[in-house]
C-alpha cells in the first residue's frame, strides 16, 4: 500500500513538473507575431489589457498560460510607460522588456548648413515625437540672439524616448549651440571685425553655406574678414537665396541680386541681420580664426573645391574658367 501512495505521489510530481516546464517553455519561447515594429504603453496599462489586446490581434495564441505565471510572478507583469521596439521578439522577451522599461531609442538629426525650417518640416513627421512648436512662442521660449531662430540650433543627432516634444529636442539643440559659441567666442583672434558672438554665429552660417570642404573653411572666412576690414561689401550668394525664401527656385538671378533686401550682400554693407543656417563646430572656428591671406575673392570650381584670388582681375579670369567655361 506503501508503496503504491508513493508511486501515486511520485507520478503526480512529475506530472506536475512536466506540465511546469511545459508552461515555463511555452512562456518563454512562443514569439510574439505582430506586424508592427512599436508598442506604445500608457499609464495605467495593465499586462491583462496588452496580453487580451495582443490576443484579439493573433499575436499569440492564448493569454492563460502567461496570466497563470503572473499570479506566481506578478512583479514580473507589472508595465511601465514608453514606446517599446518589439519587432522580433518572443512574448515573453517583449513582457520583460516592458516591465524593465527597456523603452526604444529613436535619433533626430540636425545637418550642418540646415536652415531653421527644413528642421522644423522634418520634426513634424518624426515618429512618437509630439510636435509642439505651434503651441510653443519659440522666440520667447529660447531666447534667440536678435529674437530669430535661425542659426541657434547645434548640428548633431539627438537621441530621444517616443513621446518627447519637439520643443524639448529644439531646447537641447539650441543650449549646445549656445555653449558652442560661448566656447568658440573665447578662442576669437584679437583684430577680427567681429563686434560681438552673434555676428561670429552670422558669419558662421555663411561659411557654411559657402564651404563644401571643410578644409576651405578657414580660407573662406579670410575672404570675408579681408572684405569687412576693407568696408567691401561680402556678395556672396547663400544669403541672397535666403532673402528669397520660397520665391527661390533653383536660380539666382540678375534681377535678385539687385534687388534689395536685408539679406542681400550685393546690396547691403556688412553682415545680414541674422544667420541663415546652422553652422557646424568648423564653421564657428573658422568665423573667428580666419586664415590670413591677401584674398579677396572666391569662385567655385564645381568640384567642391574654390579658386581663391587676391584682385578682382585674377577673380574675372577664375570666372570665365569655372563658371563660363570659357
Amino acid at each position: 500500500m506503501i508503496r503504491y501512495v508513493l508511486f501515486v505521489v511520485a507520478l503526480l510530481a512529475s506530472i506536475v513538473v512536466f506540465l511546469s516546464y511545459s508552461l515555463y517553455a511555452r512562456i518563454h519561447n512562443e514569439p510574439l507575431s505582430l506586424n508592427q515594429q512599436y508598442v506604445q504603453i500608457e499609464s495605467g496599462d495593465t499586462f491583462n489589457q496588452l496580453c487580451n489586446k495582443w490576443q484579439a490581434e493573433g499575436a499569440l495564441d492564448s493569454c492563460l498560460p502567461y496570466k497563470l505565471y503572473s499570479k506566481l510572478n506578478p512583479n514580473l507583469f507589472t508595465l511601465k510607460a514608453g514606446v517599446y521596439e518589439i519587432s522580433a521578439l518572443t512574448v515573453w522577451s517583449a513582457i520583460n522588456k516592458i516591465n524593465k522599461g527597456i523603452k526604444a531609442d529613436f535619433t533626430f538629426t540636425i545637418i550642418e548648413g540646415e536652415s531653421y525650417q527644413a528642421i522644423v518640416e522634418k520634426l513634424k513627421g518624426r515618429e512618437f515625437l509630439v510636435f509642439d512648436i505651434p503651441q510653443v512662442d519659440v522666440e520667447a521660449h529660447f531666447q534667440f540672439g536678435n529674437a530669430h531662430p535661425e542659426g541657434w540650433l547645434y548640428p548633431e543627432t539627438y537621441h530621444y524616448e517616443g513621446g518627447t516634444s519637439a520643443s524639448a529636442l529644439l531646447t537641447r539643440a539650441h543650449n549646445k549651440m549656445k555653449r558652442q559659441l560661448d566656447e568658440v567666442w573665447t578662442k576669437r583672434e584679437a583684430d577680427i571685425p567681429l563686434k560681438n558672438k552673434y555676428e561670429a554665429l552670422i558669419l558662421a552660417s555663411i561659411i557654411e553655406k559657402e564651404s563644401g570642404k571643410a578644409a576651405e573653411r578657414s580660407t573662406i572666412s579670410s575672404v570675408f574678414h579681408n572684405r569687412l576690414n576693407k568696408g567691401m561689401r561680402l556678395q556672396t550668394d547663400p544669403t541672397v537665396i535666403y532673402g528669397l525664401g520660397a520665391r527661390y527656385q533653383g536660380d539666382i538671378k540678375r534681377v535678385h541680386l539687385k534687388e534689395h533686401t536685408p539679406y542681400n550682400t550685393y546690396r547691403i554693407n556688412g553682415l545680414p541681420p541674422t544667420p541663415i543656417a546652422m553652422p557646424s563646430q568648423d564653421a564657428l572656428l573658422a568665423a573667428v580664426q580666419p586664415k590670413k591671406t591677401d584674398y579677396f575673392y572666391f569662385v567655385s570650381k564645381g568640384n567642391g573645391e574654390h579658386h581663391f584670388s587676391k584682385s578682382l582681375k585674377e577673380h574675372n579670369r577664375a570666372v570665365r574658367k569655372y563658371i563660363l567655361k570659357k
